[in-house]
């Protein structure tokens, strides 16, 4: 009974210590198979370090292998900042997308001639019913009326500034154009057979100037008519030329009479050699060049 006694008052750090043996026999002939010594303190170094092995091996798997994307918020930075990035330029190509849109129909529009017109304005605006309800006035719904008719009457005294500059508008004959290239028209005017323009022989390399003052509103490339540059003038005058070899400007420059606009060349299919197939429309009707112009 002592020795139970001491037994159990022995401190925790000697338990641990305390040396056992595991004895594997034969169920059978209970012959000894093999027998194997340990103590508490082994089993805890040996259990801990078997532990911190798997969870050291899970963090590799899940940090360094594709596993890591099976598990739920789960993920690399890096494959965020790239999603984010991504999201961003797919953003930027619709705005670019709707902008493109708006300047097609834009464009559409001035060649077929279905532009708004003042009288258009006007009769909007008459059209418009006035749906404010009849209450008593104060001061200050005074001073808004006499705001709002002061506007009225800036806008009236724009609109017949603009009728009065409109009525100034020229015609093509009091236009003085500006030969975009000199040479010999190989090819006329022909809008029975879809030719609605002039072809100018050229030699190579020769600039190709702008007829009139007026803004690029498209320099870009097709397969048909090769580089081809359009300028939008006054007076609803637009001009193409066609089948560059090179273009000196871009959408959006502002070009002056005489300037250097692009290339002679012979890009395109419907280029057989060198030359300029230019174009020139008047409220959005394509019109002989040859009668206006000296090429």
């Amino acid at each position: 009974m002592s020795e139970d006694k001491n037994k159990e008052k022995k401190p925790w750090s000697e338990r641990i210590r305390e040396k056992y043996r595991l004895v594997v026999m034969n169920n059978d002939t209970f012959e000894e198979m093999g027998s194997y010594n340990f103590t508490q303190l082994r089993m805890y170094i040996w259990g801990g370090l078997a532990i911190f092995g798997v969870g050291l091996l899970t963090f590799l798997l899940i940090s360094f292998t594709p596993l890591r994307k099976v598990i739920p918020g789960y993920g690399d930075i890096r494959e965020h900042a790239e999603i984010y990035r991504l999201n961003q330029q797919i953003d930027e190509m619709e705005a670019e997308l709707k902008a493109q849109k708006t300047y097609t129909e834009s464009f559409r529009k001035i060649l077929v001639g279905d532009i708004e017109t003042e009288e258009d304005v006007e009769t909007a605006a008459e059209e418009v019913p006035d749906s404010l309800p009849s209450v008593e006035r104060i001061q200050e719904d005074e001073e808004l009326r006499k705001e709002i008719e002061l506007d009225e009457i800036e806008q009236k005294e724009v609109l017949e500034a603009k009728k009065e500059g409109a009525a100034r508008n020229l015609t093509l004959d009091q236009l003085n154009f500006y030969p975009p290239v000199s040479g010999s028209v190989s090819a006329g005017f022909m809008p029975e057979k879809k030719h609605l323009g002039v072809d100018i022989m050229s030699p190579k390399n020769t600039p190709i100037k702008a007829v009139l003052d007026g803004v690029v509103v498209s320099a870009d490339w097709t397969v048909e008519t090769g580089n081809t540059i359009a300028i939008q003038h006054s007076n609803n005058v637009i001009t193409f030329y066609k089948h560059n070899s090179a273009l000196l400007k871009k959408a959006g420059d502002l070009v002056k009479t005489g300037e250097a606009i692009a290339i002679i060349g012979n890009t395109g299919t419907l280029s057989s050699g060198p030359h300029l197939h230019f174009e020139l429309w008047h409220d959005g009707q394509a019109v002989d060049p040859t009668v206006y112009i000296s090429f």
